[in-house]
Order: C-alpha cells, then sequence, then structure tokens
C-alpha cells in the first residue's frame, strides 16, 4: 500500500483519465464541434467542458515526470508498458472476432501491423511518446541535476519558444508543429516537472494560487476559442486561433496543466476509505486508456452508447457522465483481469527460472 501522501497523485491519475474520456465523449462523439458551422448553446457549453479538461495529457505526463526525476530507472518497466499495450492491441481484434462484432477476413496486413507494432505505428500515440519519454527518463533526470537550476530554467525557456510560444502566437501552421502529441513535447514536460521536484514553484505552492491558474487559463481557452471561431466566420485568420488553442502545447493549455498539477501535489494528505479505494483504482488507469482507444474500439464506443442521440441537446451532460463512468468502469475491470494474468503469467516464469538454476 502506499502512502497517504501518494494517494493524492493516485486521485489526478484517476481524475486526469475521466477527463481524457469525457475529451474522446466530445470531440468523437461530435458534441463539441466548430464554432463556424455551429453556434448553439449547447455547443458553446461543450466547449466550454472541454477547456476545462484539456489539461489532462499534460497533467498526466507532468505527474510521470514528477517522479521519474527522481526515482530509478528500471529496464522492466520499458517491458512491462510494452506487454502491456500488446495485450490490448492485439487481443481487442481477435476477442470482437470471436464475439462476431467484427469479420477477422476483413482485417488487412496493414491492419495487422498497427496491432502487433503498436509502439512503431502510433497505434496508440500516447503510448509511443511515453515510452520514448522514459528510455530518456534517465538521462534527462541526471541532465536536470546536473546543470543546475538556472541552466534549466533556460533550456526550459528555449523549449517553450520552440514547442508553445511561437505556435500560440503566430497564425502559422508550423512544419514541425505536432501540436503535443509526440515525444518532444512529452520531454520539454519532463524537464518542466523535473523542475518542479527540483527547486519547487513557490507561487503555486499556495493552492489558491494553483486553482486560480487553472480556472483563469480554462476561460481564457473557451473565450480565445470562442471569439476566435466567431470572427473566422469574415476573416479566416482567426480559424487557426480556433484550433490551435485547444492544442496540448498551446501556453495556455500548458499553464493550465501546470496549475492543474499543482492543485493536487499540494493537496493536504488525507486517508480513509475514499483514498484507499484511489490508491486500488489508479494502476488500472492507463489499461481505461489502452482499451476505449483502441482503433477498433475508440470511434465504436460512441455508436454502441449512442451519442449521436444526444447530440445538438442538453441531455447529452447527464449522458456524458454515465457514459465516462461506464467506460472508465470497464476498463478498469478488463485491466484488474489483465494484471492478473500478468501477475501468475511472471510467477510461473519465476518459479520455472528457479527450477531450472538448481
Amino acid at each position: 500500500m502506499r502512502s497517504k501522501r501518494q494517494a493524492n497523485y493516485e486521485l489526478l491519475r484517476i481524475v486526469a483519465m475521466l477527463m481524457i474520456i469525457t475529451l474522446h465523449y466530445l470531440n468523437r462523439g461530435s458534441i463539441a464541434t466548430a464554432y463556424t458551422s455551429d453556434r448553439s448553446a449547447v455547443n458553446y457549453v461543450a466547449h466550454f467542458i472541454q477547456s476545462f479538461c484539456i489539461v489532462a495529457v499534460n497533467a498526466y505526463v507532468l505527474l510521470s515526470g514528477y517522479f521519474l526525476a527522481e526515482s530509478s530507472w528500471r529496464p522492466g518497466r520499458v517491458l512491462s508498458v510494452v506487454a502491456q499495450v500488446l495485450f490490448y492491441s492485439v487481443l481487442i481484434p481477435v476477442t470482437l472476432g470471436i464475439a462476431g462484432v467484427i469479420s477477422l477476413g476483413d482485417l488487412s496486413v496493414y491492419d495487422w501491423l498497427t496491432y502487433i507494432w503498436p509502439i512503431e505505428t502510433e497505434h496508440y500515440w500516447f503510448a509511443t511518446a511515453y515510452l520514448v519519454m522514459y528510455l530518456f527518463a534517465p538521462f534527462l533526470a541526471a541532465g536536470a541535476r546536473a546543470v543546475g537550476k538556472r541552466t534549466l530554467q533556460i533550456v526550459i525557456c528555449v523549449l517553450l519558444l520552440y514547442f508553445s510560444v511561437w505556435k500560440s502566437l503566430i497564425p502559422v501552421v508550423f512544419a514541425t508543429d505536432r501540436q503535443g502529441y509526440d515525444y518532444g513535447w512529452f520531454l520539454c514536460l519532463f524537464l518542466i516537472a523535473a523542475y518542479i521536484r527540483l527547486y519547487g514553484c513557490p507561487v503555486l505552492e499556495k493552492k489558491r494560487n494553483a486553482v486560480l491558474l487553472y480556472v483563469c487559463m480554462g476561460v481564457c481557452i473557451f473565450l480565445l476559442t470562442a471569439v476566435s471561431g466567431v470572427l473566422a466566420r469574415t476573416m479566416e485568420t482567426f480559424g487557426y486561433y480556433m484550433d490551435a488553442t485547444t492544442s496540448y502545447n498551446h501556453i495556455l493549455c500548458l499553464a493550465g496543466s501546470v496549475g492543474f498539477f499543482m492543485m493536487f501535489k499540494d493537496m493536504q494528505p488525507w486517508e480513509g476509505r475514499a483514498a484507499d479505494l484511489a490508491v486500488r483504482l489508479a494502476p488500472y488507469t492507463f489499461g481505461v486508456y489502452l482499451l476505449h482507444e483502441h482503433i477498433l474500439v475508440r470511434y465504436e464506443w460512441m455508436r454502441w452508447l449512442r451519442v449521436e442521440e444526444v447530440q445538438g441537446s442538453f441531455l447529452f451532460i447527464p449522458h456524458m457522465l454515465g457514459c465516462v463512468l461506464l467506460v472508465y468502469a470497464a476498463g478498469t475491470a478488463v485491466d484488474h483481469v489483465r494484471a492478473g494474468i500478468f501477475r501468475i503469467a511472471v510467477g510461473s516464469f519465476h518459479r520455472k527460472a528457479e527450477s531450472g538454476s538448481r
């Protein structure tokens, strides 16, 4: 059982994953659509919710970087992540085929390539970016400690100019801008998290300031997106800001992510059943992502849960809450089973290895 203090961070993992599912519901379920084509009150509310959930991915990565900055690097972690990804990428099409949901004969060679080599093909872009970040983690952590505070500040500022600041200000789609969907941005987030771990962030150590930063950035993202959407109907340039503002490497999203992370970092230690539940559920959050983001599932679960029936209606709010919780619960249950299978397999391997060495 992890420390009581650790429960705060585990709660962050859970909340971030719930927010990620919410983002997928809003966007892939066509609840939040472009302002240029839909200026209804429902669409504005959907975008408002999105503006406060967009920080989730960055916060998840910041949390990982925060701990990796001062923890030992384990090659077994690489194998564990790859095995977990393969479990879902390969077994989901097989399971859907056996259940009759899809026809295995309709899958092409390219389809199977994405299932068998999910990291190389970016079947799960987050898993690919995270794994590369983890491989660089020992070098980045050692470098962050060695160069000192001032140099680390300069490095982070240069990286932010490259990845975030210019794209946030200039209405040009740069060839190198992946909108935060790549390991380069994750490496930048890692260094920011390492800086927080090593030197702190005095202004945001006060929870009130962290909450204020998160809320203000969420409101700014919403307002900039909404205003840009209105202006884009007459000036095409503003269409860029409408889209760029909700990318992970936008400066507003980054600032909101830091505030969101600091909110949980500086929570008072808590205990009891709620803390125990958070500690027990958090290890399965990555599995929730891998299940509902499989290429054969990521759009279909919207149809299975009949999201189209609440499009354009405020009924999407209770429907969204139910769907998000259901997807999270299903992913947690499946990954719990996966973890049990892995424990049995690893235990069997160790027993055979021990008996073979005698």
